[in-house]
C-alpha cells in the first residue's frame, strides 16, 4: 500500500506573486515527491507499510535505527498539511469559535501573529512554526528539521515551512518577509478552523 503524493489544491500559479510557480513545482513536485518515494521505498514490505502516515510518525519518532523512516514520513505528512494551510486570497483573520479561543489563550489575534512570526524567525536552521491544541490550550510552537507536533500529542492546527526551499527563489534570504507574507496574504483559516473544529 503506496502513499501517494497529493496534487495541491490550487493551482501552480494560484498563489502568485506570494509563491511562484516555479516555487510551487520545485517544492512539491520535487521536494515533496521525494520525501513519499523515498517513505515508500523505506516501508515496502514491511510492518509499516499497511499503516497511515500519522501511524508511522508517532511509532517510530522515539526509534534511532528509524531516522530515516521518521524524515520521509513526517516530512511528507508536513507538507501535505502545510498546502492544506495555504490558499489563494488567504491571510486576514480568523472568525468564530477559533477567533475567541485565539483571543482567549493568546490575549488577541495580535499577539498570536507576533509570536507565530517569533517561532518561525528565529527556528535555526531547517523546520517549521506550528500553531497547535495542546490538551485544551492553544499554543505556538517550532520544530527543527522534519519533527512535527503529532510526536508530542498535540493537535497541529496550522504550519507554515521554514526550509529554504519553501521560499528561497521568491524572497532568498528575506526569510521574515516571507514569513509577513505567509500570514498576512496565505493562511487559510477555513482549514485551521477545521482542524480547530475537529479537534
Amino acid at each position: 500500500m503506496s502513499y501517494e503524493l497529493p496534487t495541491l489544491p490550487f493551482g501552480y500559479d494560484a498563489l502568485a506573486p506570494y509563491i511562484s510557480k516555479e516555487t510551487l513545482e520545485f517544492h512539491h513536485d520535487k521536494h515533496h515527491a521525494a520525501y513519499v518515494n523515498n517513505f515508500n521505498a523505506a516501508v515496502k514490505d514491511t510492518e509499516l507499510d499497511q499503516k497511515s502516515l500519522e501511524e508511522v510518525i508517532k511509532l517510530v519518532a522515539k526509534d534511532p535505527g528509524k531516522a530515516g523512516i521518521f524524515n520521509n514520513a513526517a516530512q511528507a505528512w508536513n507538507h501535505t498539511f502545510y498546502w492544506n494551510g495555504i490558499k489563494p486570497n488567504g491571510g486576514g483573520a480568523p472568525t468564530g469559535a477559533l477567533a475567541q479561543k485565539i483571543n482567549a489563550d493568546f490575549g488577541s489575534f495580535g499577539a498570536f501573529v507576533e509570536e507565530f512570526k517569533k517561532a518561525g524567525a528565529t527556528q535555526f536552521g531547517s523546520g517549521w512554526a506550528w500553531l497547535v491544541l495542546d490538551q485544551g490550550t492553544l499554543k505556538v510552537t517550532k520544530t527543527g528539521n522534519a519533527d512535527n507536533p503529532l510526536t508530542v500529542g498535540q493537535v497541529p492546527l496550522l504550519t507554515m515551512d521554514v526550509w529554504e526551499h519553501a521560499y528561497y527563489l521568491d524572497y532568498q534570504n528575506k526569510r521574515p518577509s516571507y514569513i509577513d507574507t505567509f500570514v498576512e496574504k496565505l493562511i487559510n483559516w477555513d482549514f485551521v478552523a477545521a482542524n480547530f473544529a475537529a479537534a
